[in-house]
């Protein structure tokens, strides 16, 4: 199995910037890519952006965080990133890391907040 682990998560004015990090441990070799979503009070989870853990770093973006969040990974440490510029309220939520294993199973992470606010 794999177990992650977030941290970075906590209270940021509008406009200014976090990085998230999630450490895997466990099954490293199952992790075809790993990725961040995220849940506001009363809110469905939706996807943030996801990563490819082997290869050509592809990485995928929802349209409301592109050119404001960057996603990255460093395999020598099993850790992803996820810097986070530019936050406005409505980043404002619960963060979570994901890793997807053989392609048909998903692993979670036990969350960290974010809140944009004056």
């Amino acid at each position: 199995q794999v177990h992650l682990v977030e941290s970075g998560g906590g209270l940021v004015q509008p406009g200014g910037s976090l990085r998230l990090s999630c450490a895997a441990s466990g099954n490293i070799g199952a992790i075809l890519a790993m990725g961040w979503s995220r849940q506001a009070p009363g809110t469905q989870r939706e996807p943030v952006a996801r990563i490819i853990v082997e290869g050509d770093t592809n990485s995928e973006y929802a349209d409301s965080v592109k050119g404001r969040f960057t996603i990255s990974r460093d395999n020598t440490e099993n850790t992803v990133y996820l810097q986070m510029n530019n936050l406005n309220p409505e980043d404002t939520a619960h963060y979570y890391c994901y890793a997807d294993l053989y392609g048909w199973l998903k692993v979670w992470g036990q969350g960290t907040l974010v809140n944009v606010s004056k």
